[in-house]
């Protein structure tokens, strides 16, 4: 959620920042503005709407200074509007702030500020913390914001820059991400890599209530009490072609064309003589004599990927465990204690809700193992153990490499599991093994045959709602398939368990409505076929996802099957998604819509 950029240094301000802050459109946003230091004045120009409408306003504008910062704005505190949107500016106009987070107690603050003849001008939280910083502002910045920090509660990512401080701009991070760019003569801060990738490559990830004062030619980190810490460089090793589109039309297209490649870079490191080798996560069997309940905690898709855990786990490793909806998680004082293994999953690795039940899990024994996508998130950072997913950069907002990358993350622990505790067969071991090396070749071959999901989408992108029915793993896979259709083409969609059918959700099929059935689970093949019919005698038209050597069969029921390679049931999840990936994205397509940055909606949620 929101996008902060911040620059010193030689090259033209406000072309540099909006360059950085088009990197950010991905984290969602509905308003957008800059503050340059230039002509010895604090020039800010902001507004609502996207990246183009500011590059209109600006355009006359002499905003050619060598310091500011920049702002993509998703609203939380008072609605989208110019006055609302960020950077904001001090009573006096000295000292302008951008802000990622909520401040939880602004309103007190504002209170006291008002008391102090302070005046408010938007409806923000945010500019309590500009007239903050003036507050406490004695001529030394870093000092200003410190004290300004610790007088916060909430989350924050702050950059903040001073008309009496025109060699050195401040910047300070709490649970909302923050990171630091080490250039040669200049020195940037981005709430995200793509953001700075195009000028360096060096950075320092910010720790919770560490403040970083930036110049041309140097950069100081301090404590929350004002003492310099000692960072170490993190080298950015991906190719800056990752995070952009190489000739596709969308980021969505290309990270689903990307699933074969990054599903070999996540399980191909981890399978060594036909074992499953989880890099330095050091699950013993002793450990797991310990283990008597496994949680699997996470928010959106990656908690979809957590309910086909769930499933793989319990039927390999034969330990219970129960999925939560991070946000949920530690509001309902969950008994963990030291006998639970917790199972974090997030792509971001910054997702606020999770990272509380991460903390929440630690406060209470459990040890926490993190499924992550990006190295030195704070999430993986705070938790025992971390397996990287390896997806590269994902910047369309709906998830789609970083999903099939969970599961194939998910699978993995769900074999070294199940080996370490005997409670799998070697065969079933080598099978399962050899079937999850297979998947980029099947995928492959289902996005060489997408054109036959892309001609149903253009058929039916009018519908007004679309219902995805499954049983077992294939009932998670359509959690997922409806989310995705959800998110990106403003369909009104469900997902519903086969069997619950005729306990009430029959009622809202009539003639035409669109049923998706992904049923890729042989031992169930003959349940889904009765649910088929049940829908179809009530007028529904039916899309089916089977392997190939189901094909005759389904064809006899649905109205069109989309066939997938043939794969053993226990690994089609993660290659039967991708159809259901683009049959979301050709009808969002076909209705217009903003495919990559789906309205309301932010790729890193860093606020509850």
């Amino acid at each position: 959620m929101c996008g902060i950029v911040g620059y010193i240094g030689k090259k033209r301000t406000s072309k540099l920042l909006l360059n950085c802050l088009r990197k950010l459109e991905y984290r969602g946003y509905d308003s957008a503005g800059i503050a340059v230091f230039a002509g010895g004045e604090l020039k800010v120009v902001k507004c609502k709407g996207r990246l183009a409408s500011l590059e209109e306003k600006l355009c006359g504008e002499s905003l050619d200074g060598t310091m500011g910062i920049g702002h993509t704005r998703w609203a939380t505190h008072g609605e989208p509007s110019d006055v609302n949107s960020h950077p904001h500016l001090s009573r006096s106009g000295n000292i302008a702030v951008v802000h990622n987070g909520i401040i939880e107690n602004y309103m007190k603050l504002k209170e006291f500020l008002l008391q102090r003849g302070y005046e408010f001008v938007s409806d923000t939280d945010t500019e309590v913390v500009a007239h903050l910083v003036e507050y406490h502002y004695k001529g030394d910045l870093v000092q200003a914001v410190t004290a300004t920090i610790n007088e916060l509660e909430g989350s924050y990512a702050l950059g903040v820059i001073c008309k009496n401080n025109p060699e050195e701009f401040v910047a300070a991070r709490k649970d909302s991400p923050l990171i630091v760019g080490l250039g040669e003569g200049e020195n940037f801060i981005a709430s995200d890599i793509p953001a700075i990738l195009e000028y360096t490559r060096d950075i320092y990830i910010l720790e919770d209530k560490e403040v970083a004062a930036l110049r041309k030619d140097q950069v100081k980190v301090f404590d929350s009490h004002g003492i310099e810490v000692k960072k170490n460089i993190f080298h950015v090793s991906w190719d800056v072609t990752a995070a952009e589109k190489s000739g596709y039309e969308h980021f969505m297209l290309k990270e689903m064309h990307e699933e074969p490649k990054v599903l070999k870079d996540t399980i191909n490191p981890r399978i060594k003589d036909g074992l499953v080798e989880l890099d330095n996560i050091k699950i013993s069997t002793e450990d797991l004599k310990n283990i008597d309940k496994i949680f699997i905690v996470a928010c959106g898709t990656a908690c979809h990927a957590g309910v086909v855990g769930k499933y793989i786990i319990e039927r390999l490793a034969r330990i219970p465990v129960e999925v939560d909806v991070a946000s949920e998680f530690r509001y309902r004082d969950p008994l963990i204690n030291d006998r639970n293994l917790v199972i974090i999953i997030s792509q971001s690795g910054e997702t606020i809700d999770t990272l509380f039940a991460l903390r929440e899990s630690k406060k209470k024994g459990a040890r926490v193992l993190a499924v992550v996508n990006v190295v030195g998130s704070s999430i993986a950072r705070e938790a025992d153990d971390v397996l990287y997913t390896w997806a590269g950069p994902e910047i369309a907002v709906a998830s789609t490499k970083a999903y099939n990358t969970q599961l194939a993350a998910i699978y993995m622990i769900a074999l070294d599991l199940a080996y370490k505790k005997g409670s799998i067969d070697i065969e079933t071991y080598k099978k399962t093994v050899e079937g999850l090396k297979d998947t980029p070749r099947a995928l492959e071959k289902v996005l060489s045959d997408k054109d036959a999901v892309q001609k149903f989408a253009a058929q039916h992108y009018n519908a007004k709602s679309i219902f995805f029915i499954g049983r077992g793993l294939d009932y998670a896979l359509s959690m997922e398939g409806s989310l995705k259709l959800k998110e990106i083409s403003y369909i009104h969609s469900e997902a519903y368990a086969g069997g619950e059918l005729k306990h009430g959700t029959i009622a809202l099929i009539e003639k035409g409505t669109l049923v998706i059935c992904p049923m890729t689970q042989d031992y169930l093949m003959e349940k889904m076929l009765s649910n088929i019919k049940e829908v179809k005698a009530r007028g529904a038209v039916v899309l089916a996802i089977t392997q190939q050597k189901n094909i005759e069969e389904v064809e006899k029921a649905a109205d069109v099957v989309i066939p997938i390679p043939d794969v053993d049931s226990l690994i089609a999840p993660i290659v039967a998604v991708t159809p259901m990936q683009l049959f979301a994205y050709y009808v969002a397509v076909q209705k217009g819509c903003d495919v990559d940055k789906p309205r309301n909606l932010a790729k890193s949620v860093t606020v509850e």
